[in-house]
């Protein structure tokens, strides 16, 4: 991954200063849209890349959650919570990662494309393709650049700690290198404080040929 941990950065590796900030800027608020698209039901499976604490499973009662991170602190903090609720992997999720876990009905990326360069979104976009269901769907949320944001917006993003923060354009043409775009868009209020995202939502046909 192509990003910053080191300095007042680091402190963001810590679940419970990561949590007091996604709290103070308003990432309830986006983890409920994230959610109200996701459309949780009981059995409904889903597959969380880059989870981090899990948080966003605070908002999915009943689904099959699975959720995959490379920090130990994220996943022992995301055990600690929800214990039986989900299954927590301490790994970077790979092509022939798990195979028994078989395929979901949807996968979630947020806020981990800007830590990628593009040959590893490319490779996430294809293992998500293979990992999805027949009229799956791929939800992701990134922060992005956009000739309409907010100055404050633009100021934070530049000190993220991804390096690969791209525009609504970028992140899309990555997307469509293996699936197809239902919508794409850039947003501005998803959170408390001005800040400036990307969510995108890519699907595979069901086996009558129509995109859920």
């Amino acid at each position: 991954m192509a990003e910053i941990t080191s300095g007042l950065r680091a402190i963001l590796n810590h679940p419970l200063i990561y949590r007091g900030l996604q709290w103070l800027v308003g990432a309830e608020r986006l983890r409920r849209h994230l959610a109200s698209l996701i459309e949780p039901r009981p059995g409904l499976k889903v597959l969380d890349i880059g989870c981090g604490p899990a948080d966003l499973l605070a908002h999915l009662p009943g689904v099959d959650y699975v959720g995959f991170d490379s920090s130990a602190h994220y996943i022992q903090a995301a055990q600690s919570r929800f214990g039986a609720r989900g299954r927590f992997f301490q790994e970077e999720l790979r092509a022939d990662s798990n195979p028994e876990l078989g395929r979901f009905d949807c996968i979630v990326a947020i806020g981990l494309l800007h830590h990628l360069d593009d040959a590893a979104a490319r490779q996430l976009f294809r293992i998500a393709r293979e990992r999805l269901q027949p009229g799956g769907r791929l939800i992701t949320v990134d922060c992005c650049w956009d000739e309409h944001q907010h100055p404050i917006a633009r100021w934070l993003i530049s000190r993220d700690r991804g390096q690969n923060v791209r525009s609504l354009h970028g992140y899309a043409e990555l997307a469509a290198t293996a699936l197809p775009i239902m919508s794409a868009e850039c947003r501005h209020n998803l959170l408390h404080i001005p800040y400036s995202h990307t969510l995108m939502v890519c699907g595979l046909q069901d086996s009558l040929g129509d995109s859920k």
